[in-house]
This record gives structure tokens, C-alpha cells and sequence, in this order.
């Protein structure tokens, strides 16, 4: 995956623990885990929303691409 979630960083910095965030955020501990390891292959833009609001940062906080990585989508057609 191209699109790495630096969801730890920026808990590490506000000192938010899982279980504390994702009551905050209204998700439960799995659905975080699974952001915060990189395993999720898309997010809402209602959770991300709300990871900003409790973590009180930037989407581009939390989101970083990695152009060193091998993508695994396919561009399809449209735009």
C-alpha cells in the first residue's frame, strides 16, 4: 500500500492512548488497530474528520504517501 497512516506518530506526540482515542472518535479498538497498523484499505472521510478533531491536527498528519513503495491499485478508466 502506497498510502501509509501515521495514525501512531500522532498519538505518541498527544499522548492519547487506542482505547481513549477510538471513544473519542466513535470507532471501536479493532477498526483503530487496524488504521494504526496499516491495514485498512480505506477510510472515511467522517473518521478521518474525527481523528483531526480528537488528535487536533491535519489529514496530511495522519496520511503520508510513499512513492518508494509498490503500488497495489490499478488506475482504471474515468477520471
Amino acid at each position: 500500500m502506497r498510502i501509509l497512516v501515521n495514525l501512531d506518530i500522532m498519538m505518541a506526540k498527544r499522548r492519547v492512548s487506542a482505547g481513549d482515542l477510538a471513544a473519542r472518535v466513535g470507532i471501536t479498538p479493532a477498526n483503530l488497530s487496524i488504521l494504526k497498523n496499516n491495514k485498512a484499505k480505506a477510510i472515511r472521510f467522517s473518521t478521518l474528520e474525527a481523528l483531526c478533531e480528537a488528535l487536533d491536527c491535519q489529514p496530511g498528519d495522519l496520511l503520508e504517501f510513499d512513492s518508494k513503495t509498490e503500488g497495489t491499485s490499478k488506475k482504471t478508466g474515468g477520471v
